[in-house]
């Protein structure tokens, strides 16, 4: 292949941007903010906030758990001893823009698990000493200090990662400014504040034998051999990245090479210039030194490009190839009414992976370069004004132009036909990922996708849910976040068995089905929509499940969170619990989820069910054993044969109101005490006239004894009691004697007579007969003598009970007392 055939004129398709502008602001090489959030935050309510609060020192009354504490812009001179002495578990302090001009050395003695502090952009006129050997990340740029001589406090922070220094009165460097770091195995310096530096002692910045990152936001346009010392005292360090900001200012005429330690920089990978003014001269000398070192990654980020020679940029063929992997162009701007063209073989560029052309205004793919990298595998041309007539245009041919390319990204152009895509696309044969986020996509017709295409991502595209259907079944991973999306099912998750990361973020879904089923998936994102609770059971389906990113939600704190705030792996949320917070009920608003404690007896209701059956189980057993001791068995029969009383008593009212005697006593006796009764009290009474009913003669054959007892005993004038030992162990007696008592306060108070055949003391009764016991105490009763002499009385007294004189009144008399009272019988009944 000729020269001819490899060399090609490069133009950046910068057609937005030809006129004089100010060179872009990007942003520095870290962000304090964020890397202060990920080592610091867990709750929101642990944050507080008082920028532009008129402030004069630090509030005495902060929250004593608070982790962050933002006090930018307000008029606080001095942070003194004490003023944060409460603040034991302060992690994060940002003052910047606060006129801070002194910080006591004691100031944040009580202060052990601060990590951040960022007081950059104050009036601090010296680089203060500070007791904080828990410090990773410390900010103090924008200053006013005279020299970056650092305190030798600092030796003690062992911990510290990133260290920014900057002050627009600070021009040189000296070997003791970093003498307190020699042993620090800092991670990250950012270093200047823009200006020329003027004089650097040789071995300054070599002490720093463990840094890793460095940015130098210093000009260097009069002062090349002072680059060129740092450099070499770079390479003694661990240093693999080095940021250039402003490197060259406007002005500048560049006459030497300024990069030629770059070759003898054996550790450094990458390079990153920034904010820089750049021509082409200077490119060309860049370029030639890249190519003959070590480094892998070459970044140009928010550069302006002018062309100082009449041709461009005209880059020597070269004998060898670079190590060079990846270049990225993003945000370019240039000072001419022409493209600019870059002359430079692509033939020996056979590492190049990795290619990014963003910001850069291209509207035509620039198929020349393309095809000349053969090795490309990812292609970045986001942030641009591409169409699908700009990308595959017709001197465009996909299969010559991406031999090997695996990852395309076309985020934030101007793409629309979804149909058109995936046919084009589809003819990229080793194609793996596809970035069509922040575009004007539509659902235009059926899609026809490559089977090598396994990632794709559709974010910030209104194309709603029926967006599903026009997608592979080959997808491992589809990014849906912002699309209109309203509802996930698993008629859904079924069309995608290889899926493997699903992002659904900024949608508006309300539910996670319980039915979900994807035994392959890995990581699910749904942060940011309308979901109010996660179910127990969402996860069985996802056996594979290892990340779910579910915050920012409008979680409900009630029962419905119960099982994913108690019981929730949260081992598999990453944002846990920063961006989880309640928004309902109002009493929780704004709540962090993870201070949400809801009760157990209130929330599990198997656990409500448990307690009350145990509850129910000891009220039951308690009264079971006071219904046993009290003899409850019997008072039992008692209520339900008194009830049938009073149902006989309703339906035989006529009956009851013409009743009269037939039998002038009824006999009631233990079974064991017949024989006296039937040798002695039977024959001596009935031989005098009296009619007696005794059971074993007088019951009705068949009928319910309980019946029979009630009609003896209202069919008889008196209840003759036979008491003795036996009689108070017997049940039945106890149903007669009961029957008894109740018809003699009912009707006739004189109705029950007492024989004791012997001794009972009253207090010897069974409970069952603590009735007996009162009548004992209150009626008189007949005893059973055992002299000859004293029967003849007993016999006397006992008929004199029985009302010998006139059977038939004294029956009217008695039936005449029953009858009045009927009536209250039945209005009890």
């Amino acid at each position: 292949m000729s020269r001819e055939a490899h060399t090609m004129y490069l133009t950046f398709w910068v057609i937005a941007v030809l006129s004089i502008g100010i060179l872009l602001h990007g942003t520095m090489a870290f962000n304090t903010a964020e890397k202060g959030f990920q080592m610091c935050m867990t709750l929101k309510e642990n944050t507080k906030d008082l920028r532009h609060h008129n402030l004069t020192a630090i509030p005495p009354n902060l929250p004593a758990q608070t982790e962050y504490l933002d006090i930018s812009y307000n008029n606080i001179a001095r942070i003194e001893d004490g003023q944060l002495i409460h603040l034991t578990h302060l992690c994060f302090l940002k003052a910047t823009n606060c006129n801070l001009r002194f910080i006591s050395p004691e100031a944040f003695a009580n202060n052990k698990e601060i990590k951040v502090l960022n007081v950059s952009n104050n009036l601090l006129k010296i680089i203060p000493k500070m007791n904080l050997n828990t410090l990773r990340v410390i900010d103090l740029s924008g200053n006013e200090y005279y020299s970056y001589a650092l305190p030798d406090s600092f030796s003690n922070f062992t911990h510290l990662q990133i260290l920014a220094l900057g002050s627009k009165n600070t021009i040189s460097l000296k070997l003791k400014d970093f003498t307190p770091l020699k042993d620090i195995h800092l991670e990250q310096l950012i270093l200047g504040e823009g200006i020329q530096v003027q004089e650097y002692e040789p071995g300054s910045l070599a002490q720093l034998r463990y840094l890793k990152r460095i940015t130098l936001n210093v000009s260097f346009c009069q002062s090349f051999v002072i680059f060129d010392q740092i450099l070499v005292d770079l390479n003694q360090t661990q240093t693999q990245e080095l940021s250039l900001v402003k490197f060259v200012p406007d002005d500048c005429h560049v006459l030497v090479d300024p990069f030629t330690a770059l070759k003898n920089f054996d550790g450094l990978r990458k390079i990153t210039i920034t904010q820089t003014w750049i021509n082409s001269t200077v490119m060309v000398k860049l370029l030639q030194n890249v190519w003959h070192s070590p480094i892998e990654d070459l970044t140009f980020i928010n550069i302006v490009y002018n062309e100082d020679t009449p041709d461009g940029m005209q880059f020597p063929n070269q004998n060898t190839t670079t190590k060079v992997k990846s270049i990225t162009f993003d945000g370019i701007k240039h000072y001419q009414y022409q493209y600019p063209k870059f002359n430079i073989s692509m033939e020996h560029f056979t590492h190049l992976s990795y290619l990014k052309f963003s910001g850069t205004g291209m509207n035509i793919l620039p198929c020349n370069l393309i095809s000349a990298i053969p090795s490309l595998q990812t292609l970045d041309l986001s942030d641009n004004l591409l169409k699908e007539a700009g990308f595959w245009w017709p001197l465009c041919k996909p299969t010559e132009i991406f031999p090997s390319l695996r990852h395309l990204s076309l985020s934030n152009n101007r793409f629309i036909d979804l149909a058109h895509i995936s046919k084009q696309s589809s003819q990229i044969k080793l194609l793996e990922s596809l970035d069509l986020s922040f575009n004007s996509i539509r659902l235009t017709g059926p899609c026809s996708w490559s089977p090598h295409l396994t990632e794709l991502s559709l974010s910030h595209n209104n194309l709603g849910n029926g967006v599903f259907k026009y997608l592979s079944t080959n997808f491992k991973r589809l990014d849906l976040s912002k699309t209109g999306i309203t509802t996930i099912s698993q008629e859904v998750l079924s069309q995608f068995p290889s899926l493997t990361h699903l992002i659904l973020s900024s949608n508006s879904i309300q539910v996670i089905p319980l039915n979900l089923r994807a035994p392959v998936l890995q990581a699910l994102f749904i942060d940011q929509n309308a979901i109010a609770y996660i179910s127990e059971g969402v996860l069985d389906g996802l056996p594979k499940l290892e990340t779910l990113v579910a915050g920012k939600n409008p979680f409900s704190c009630t029962c419905d969170s119960y099982w994913f705030v108690t019981a929730m792996n949260k081992s598999l949320l990453s944002d846990w619990p920063m961006d989880y917070s309640c928004s309902t009920p109002p009493s929780y608003a704004d709540t962090s989820l993870v201070n949400f404690k809801p009760g157990n007896l209130s929330c599990k209701p198997w656990l409500q069910a448990a307690v009350s059956f145990s509850v129910l189980t000891v009220i039951i057993v308690v009264f079971a054993i006071v219904f046993h001791v009290c003899d409850g068995v019997w008072y039992t029969k008692m209520l339900w044969v008194w009830i049938r009383v009073k149902r006989r008593a309703r339906k035989g009212e006529d009956r009851l109101l013409k009743c009269s005697f037939n039998y002038h006593a009824f006999i009631s006796y233990s079974q064991h005490d017949s024989t006296w009764v039937d040798t002695q009290l039977v024959p001596t009474l009935e031989g005098t006239g009296l009619s007696l009913c005794i059971h074993e003669r007088d019951f009705v054959p068949g009928q319910w004894i309980v019946d029979n007892i009630i009609n003896c005993v209202e069919a008889s004038y008196k209840t003759i009691f036979v008491l003795s030992q036996n009689f108070v162990q017997s049940e039945w007696c106890n149903y007669e004697l009961f029957f008894a008592q109740h018809r003699a306060i009912s009707v006739d108070q004189d109705s029950v007579v007492f024989i004791l055949l012997e001794p009972i003391p009253p207090d010897s009764l069974p409970s069952t007969f603590l009735k007996l016991r009162t009548l004992l105490r209150q009626q008189t009763y007949l005893e059973w003598p055992k002299d000859e002499c004293k029967k003849h009385i007993f016999w006397s007294s006992l008929r004199s009970m029985l009302q010998i004189g006139d059977k038939g009144i004294a029956l009217r008399n008695v039936a005449t007392n029953i009858m009045d009272t009927c009536s209250l019988l039945a209005n009890q009944g």
